[in-house]
């Protein structure tokens, strides 16, 4: 018989026993429940959407966010702890739109991925803008329009000098961070942020490295991009040791309307897209433009793109705002018809004409050959190998030996012209190149309603001094035509309408009004 004393002798081996087992499974459930929190914090790739294809192209994602996108706080950040390296308070120095209510800028969008909400560029960020109809007019948010005020080149310089300095660091960061969200979680402020600022370092300064060759060109300006050495840059191109007239290729940012219109010529023949016609398949243009956004083969979202696509391909531009003299534009009709029509469309929304989506040579064009040069045959054997294994490889880049003549729609809003950009106003165009202007201003928001183009007039004491203007904001930005791809000579002489008489010019910008 057990006495009271014996009594729990009898029960320790159990005790014991179930202590043990404890210890054995804790492991195993800590394991457990830590990874279903990695499961539902890390798993989901959920990009932010919008059922409106209006918002859906200003702030909806096209994947890049998967592979280059910066964490949102991160962004959030940076234009306080790097201040110093913005050319003005905030984003919008770098010529970026903020809507009323919006915490991004058109042309950021969002993806929570990797358990932490991540942003990057898109589609509108290169292609929206804003213009003042009058001095006093609020500004109007155009989509579609080459978006003339974001300095791309800045943004980039402004990322990479950030990282390369003692602030892109969590004593730095995270305490920013926790002040802009109202605070952090354990987990985010001690192991999700750290990680994340010293990989976004990390990368920033390999790009930084690889893209160096970018600052030692002029600077673009607002409104400008040097597309196709970034992309040997993924072909890992030795840039650097490329010939010099292949380095440089700094170009407008187009307007993107009437892409059905564009898809196909009335003949049935394809245009040929991109400045120098270089591909006649807008779906290959449009992916190839999406590497821009941070995109790759495998983390492209094509049916995002593919909204976007739908969306514009009966996108139309604005009417020009502004009175129109009805007796002048009359009288501008035939000489356009004369010197324009056959390669620029019968009108702003009829695209009917030979020679509208074909190459002219640049022999006959002369207008600056940096851009042509800088894409080269090479690099288009490199494009047929994107997407290799994919129904939609690239199957139509070619190297070309001129530029493509555009259809003219929303004329009024694509200045500067010409394809880099170096001609202020349409009225400046039709005046042979000694007399156009050799330094002006890009950027302005403000229509200029006589000469057709933005407000550009620049004080001639900032223009013989030096014009690298990085340090300035997007509308401050001084251009000079007399740098390397920065030329305005060509599309003149008495085939382009450079020798009329003054009325007659007048005339004919008048009518390039209703376009």
């Amino acid at each position: 018989m057990n006495t009271p004393e014996s009594a729990p002798r009898t029960h320790r081996p159990r005790l014991a026993h179930t202590l043990l087992r404890l210890l054995v499974l804790l492991p195993w459930l800590l394991i457990l429940l830590g990874g279903s929190y990695a499961l539902v914090r890390f798993l989901p790739d959920e990009p932010v959407t919008y059922p409106d294809p209006v918002e859906h192209f200003k702030y909806g994602s096209t994947g890049g966010e998967r592979e280059s996108g910066f964490p949102y706080w991160i962004w959030q950040a940076l234009p306080t702890v790097c201040a110093q390296h913005l050319p003005g308070p905030g984003y919008p120095s770098l010529g970026f739109i903020f809507e009323d209510g919006r915490d991004l800028p058109v042309g950021v969008s969002k993806r929570r991925h990797l358990g932490i909400d991540r942003v990057f560029l898109n589609c509108a960020a290169c292609h929206t803008g804003l213009v003042r109809d009058t001095p006093d007019a609020p500004p109007r948010l155009i989509v579609g329009m080459p978006a003339h005020r974001f300095d791309i080149r800045a943004f980039q310089r402004f990322f990479f000098e950030c990282a390369a300095g003692p602030s892109f660091s969590r004593e730095f960061i995270v305490p920013e961070i926790e002040r802009l969200s109202g605070g952090l979680g354990l987990i985010d402020r001690y192991l999700v942020y750290p990680v994340a600022i010293a990989l976004m370092r990390e990368r920033l300064l390999m790009l930084r490295g690889r893209f160096g060759f970018v600052f030692d060109q002029p600077p673009w300006g607002p409104g400008r991009v040097d597309t196709f050495n970034a992309a040997k840059v993924l072909f890992n191109f030795p840039v650097a040791q490329l010939p010099a007239r292949e380095r440089l290729g700094a170009s407008d940012f187009p307007s993107i309307w009437n892409q059905r219109k564009r898809m196909l010529r009335d003949d049935g023949e394809r245009m040929e897209l991109h400045w120098d016609g270089n591909n006649p398949h807008t779906e290959e243009r449009n992916k190839s433009a999406a590497f821009g956004t941070g995109t790759t083969p495998p983390t492209i979202d094509l049916a995002a793109i593919a909204r976007v696509e739908a969306w514009v391909l009966d996108l139309t531009p604005p009417a020009w705002p502004l009175p129109i003299d009805s007796t002048l534009a009359a009288r501008g009709a035939p000489l356009y018809a004369h010197y324009c029509a056959d390669c620029h469309g019968t009108s702003g929304s009829d695209f009917g004409g030979p020679q509208v989506g074909h190459v002219t040579p640049i022999t006959h064009i002369a207008t600056d050959p940096a851009r042509l040069d800088s894409y080269t045959r090479d690099l288009a054997l490199n494009q047929a190998t994107l997407y290799a294994g994919y129904p939609h490889r690239f199957r139509h880049f070619r190297k070309s030996r001129g530029y493509a003549n555009m259809p003219l729609d929303g004329i009024w809003l694509r200045a500067p012209y010409l394809h880099n950009g170096s001609v202020p106003t349409l009225r400046d165009l039709l005046d042979p190149s000694p007399t156009r202007p050799r330094c002006f201003v890009r950027g302005n928001t403000l229509i200029d309603a006589t000469r057709v183009g933005f407000a550009s007039a620049a004080d001639p004491a900032q223009c013989a001094a030096s014009t690298d203007a990085e340090d300035k904001a997007a509308d401050r930005f001084l251009f000079d035509t007399t740098l390397p791809g920065n030329g305005n000579g060509g599309h003149e002489g008495p085939a382009y309408g450079t020798e009329l008489p003054a009325a007659d010019k007048d005339a004919l910008v008048e009518y390039l009004k209703t376009f």
